[in-house]
């Protein structure tokens, strides 16, 4: 199976950026990542649809950070795996971007009422209404379709973020659990083949609310199928799509086997509730 980007490079280099030249993305290069966005495969059924928009250089939309040019939405159900499903398909077109040269944001929380003002995606009056405090999550399966997360596609802006900001980018945004801390059995480790180590190594760089990094992984007795889920009554404080994470964290592992040569199998379903994906070699 081909990726159309460097695997390892491109994961390693994703960081979740605030701030952002107010230029728009070169064309050709925005071109690519359409095209990209319409012939993206995945093992596995779906209806995750990819929207692009223009926005306003405001924080109206994003609150914390002006807007750039151009943005992406993944639009999904509100259903638990529908709702992890965006993460991993949205993951891939993150990659794709970050491989030719853009920075990118996952961005759930935000003001629903201007996306729709520039990206008309509602069905009804209703869904608004249903969302937490006017904006992009919700509280548990809504009506019909939305934008589960949107991101920035832009250029860094190194200048832009106040010192705060930068202290929690550097302390907080990057710093990531070893392995081990991430298996339901910590035992496993020892069990677990070079390349599946690898997978996982790929996995835990994934972004997460908060930096929270909730993933766990379990194992069959072969050692060659991971579990990925969120352990059992997970709940983030402020977060309401937890499984979006959980999904983006499958997807890195997904790559990482591909990387190392192998044609994984891999399925999601709903187990107290919450997704859980499984992934073969």
């Amino acid at each position: 199976m081909t990726i159309s980007f460097q695997i390892k490079s491109t994961i390693d280099s994703r960081r979740s950026v605030r701030s952002y030249k107010m230029t728009g993305v070169e064309k050709d290069v925005m071109d690519e990542i359409k095209d990209y966005a319409k012939s993206i495969y995945v093992p596995f059924d779906h209806n995750v649809e990819i929207k692009f928009f223009k926005s306003n250089q405001t924080k109206a939309l994003y609150t914390i950070m002006k807007s750039p040019p151009d943005n992406v939405a993944f639009m999904a159900e509100t259903d638990i795996i529908s709702i992890s499903k965006v993460g991993f398909i949205g993951e891939l077109l993150i990659l794709f971007a970050v491989s030719k040269g853009l920075s990118t944001c996952w961005y759930g929380h935000y003001k629903l009422s201007e996306l729709e003002r520039l990206m008309p995606h509602l069905q009804t009056p209703e869904q608004i209404k249903e969302s937490n405090m006017g904006y992009g999550y919700a509280k548990g399966v809504t009506t019909g379709r939305r934008a589960i997360c949107i991101s920035p596609l832009g250029y860094h802006e190194s200048g832009g973020l106040r010192l705060i900001d930068r202290f929690q980018n550097k302390q907080i945004s990057f710093k990531r659990k070893e392995i081990k801390e991430l298996l339901v059995n910590p035992d496993d480790y020892e069990k677990l083949s070079d390349d599946v180590i690898y997978a996982l190594d790929l996995g835990r760089k994934a972004p997460s609310a908060g930096n929270a990094q909730m993933w766990r992984f379990a194992f069959d007795e072969t050692y060659r199928t991971i579990n990925v889920a969120m352990p059992e009554g997970y709940r983030h404080l402020k977060w309401e799509h937890p499984n979006v994470d959980i999904g983006i964290c499958a997807c890195h592992i997904w790559l990482g086997l591909i990387d190392k040569g192998y044609n994984p199998k891999i399925t999601v379903h709903e187990e107290s509730n919450r997704a859980v994906w499984r992934i073969s070699i």
